[in-house]
């Protein structure tokens, strides 16, 4: 995992919390508009995925626990984490590619709707994402995985030296060797395993992706909208598909990458025909990335830029993030996966406690002020969400009243304490259970263990009713809050 040099001890702050008065009255518990829907508060759980979801893709009760949990603590919306548009394999990982799967996304938004006492709006994020390999052992992978070329015989020094001679003779060279006989994504496969890119365009999939992804994603939303669900977040963010076409790192020559006009245009379609099929009442926005924070990726202007052609699109609300690229990730183990979340943008995007002087809280707001700025200025109102490292009511209600965003989005904060709404909009803060922003969630979600927060997983294991994560050690939600 990457760290910043500097060593700077952070500790989250809760500040002075509001009487219960003082809450009503403020930004943060008032109402707002997100296109056809509204909002109680200006409150908003963005998507986890917390590997509760059955290796085929249903909701299970695991996932109707953790999405009460949220629930009762009646915020603004709750973001339903990234399920795949696709009907493919994809692990413990909720899919909406199949109307199989609808009762149980019908039940999830039941448990939502009652446990919020139909306070909490609640939307999916649906995702598209493209092939990834875990690391291979060099053994398997010359005998195996790697396709010989006439490259490879050359230089072997036979062009007629049968495949099986080929890779018999690849493991036996020197490290420098190597590099000089395979090419950059031979090597990439071997060092960090097989990873699909939207330039790959000798790939048919991949080739087609703009005459498929829209009707994936129309396909999807229309089923979340059957499901009942208040609306859908495009996830345009990270290092999966839809922000791969926005990255300055798409050198596509079909129209569909390269200028940053072109690299809009997929992302606008998929808007544009999520639109047609579900309608004008229902929300539809994005989460898409302030900053990259990869080298010859985004910058914050060509953010502002989506930003700007996103709401005049139409859409409901922007969500921002950044970071978390497979462009910086760590070399994974033999047998791991690469992981977005292990480079410098990984860290931009989950900054730990242990900073440089700029801190984990609110890292991200500069950029989300700018991209806010840019879309008033053309006259348009769409309500924007910040997060990262925000925990505290002062730090919320100061970012609504600056100007900097229109809702707050809180993750790792939610998950310490699911009941951080209730508990400062009901003038008790006092019992709030702050984050530590010492990433032992993200630790978890790296391994694809079933995510929980060391501030609740080790609490009365014994109670009855207690369920315990598959090691046994911990508890899948927390502790029930009554005031």
């Amino acid at each position: 995992m990457w760290r910043p040099a500097e060593r700077i001890r952070h500790d989250a702050r809760p500040g002075v919390w509001p009487t219960a008065a003082e809450a009503a009255a403020s930004r943060l518990f008032s109402p707002i508009e997100l296109g056809p829907i509204k909002l109680a508060q200006c409150t908003w759980v963005p998507a986890m995925v917390p590997w509760r979801a059955s290796e085929d893709g249903f909701v299970t009760p695991d996932v109707l626990d953790w999405y009460e949990c949220f629930a009762r603590g009646r915020p603004g919306a709750i973001v339903v984490e990234a399920t795949g548009i696709r009907d493919v394999p994809s692990g413990p990982l909720l899919r909406i590619g199949h109307d199989r799967f609808l009762p149980g996304l019908r039940d999830l938004v039941r448990v939502v709707r009652e446990a919020s006492r139909g306070e909490t709006r609640l939307l999916i994020q649906i995702i598209d994402f493209l092939t990834i390999r875990r690391r291979p052992d060099p053994a398997r992978y010359f005998s195996q995985f790697l396709a010989i070329t006439p490259r490879h015989r050359s230089a072997f020094g036979r062009v007629d030296a049968a495949d099986a001679e080929v890779r018999a003779w690849l493991p036996t060279l020197p490290r420098g060797e190597l590099e000089r006989v395979l090419d950059a994504r031979e090597l990439e496969s071997l060092d960090f395993g097989y990873r699909e890119r939207v330039t790959d365009l000798h790939l048919p999939q991949i080739r087609d992706l703009p005459t498929q992804l829209p009707h994936l994603f129309s396909d999807a939303a229309r089923r979340a909208r059957e499901a009942g669900f208040d609306g859908v977040e495009l996830h345009y963010a990270h290092a999966y598909t839809m922000a791969s076409f926005l990255s300055r790192v798409n050198t596509r020559d079909d129209g569909f990458g390269g200028t940053i006009e072109s690299r809009a245009r997929l992302p606008l379609e998929v808007f544009s025909q999520v639109r047609t099929a579900v309608g004008n009442d229902f929300a539809v926005g994005c989460r898409f990335l302030a900053d990259e924070c990869v080298d010859g990726g985004n910058p914050v202007d060509d953010a502002t830029y989506f930003g700007c052609q996103f709401a005049q699109a139409g859409m409901d609300f922007l969500s921002l993030s950044r970071g978390g690229k497979f462009d910086d990730a760590k070399q994974p183990q033999v047998g791991g996966a690469a992981y977005p979340y292990t480079g410098r943008s990984g860290y931009e995007c989950m900054p730990s406690y242990y900073s440089d002087a700029q801190g984990p809280f609110g890292r991200n707001l500069p950029a989300t002020a700018r991209i806010r700025a840019a879309i008033r200025e053309r006259g348009l109102t769409t309500p924007v969400v910040a997060t990262g490292g925000i925990h505290n009511f002062e730090q919320a209600e100061a970012v609504l009243t600056n100007g900097t965003a229109d809702i707050i989005g809180f993750a790792r904060q939610a998950l310490a304490d699911p009941d951080w709404f209730r508990k400062v909009a009901s003038g008790r803060g006092a019992d709030v259970r702050l984050c530590l922003y010492t990433n032992y969630c993200e630790a978890l979600d790296q391994r694809h263990r079933q995510v929980t927060c060391e501030l609740w997983d080790r609490e009365a294991l014994d109670a009855p009713g207690t369920k315990l994560a598959s090691d046994g050690k911990r508890r899948l939600t927390p502790p029930r809050w009554e005031p």
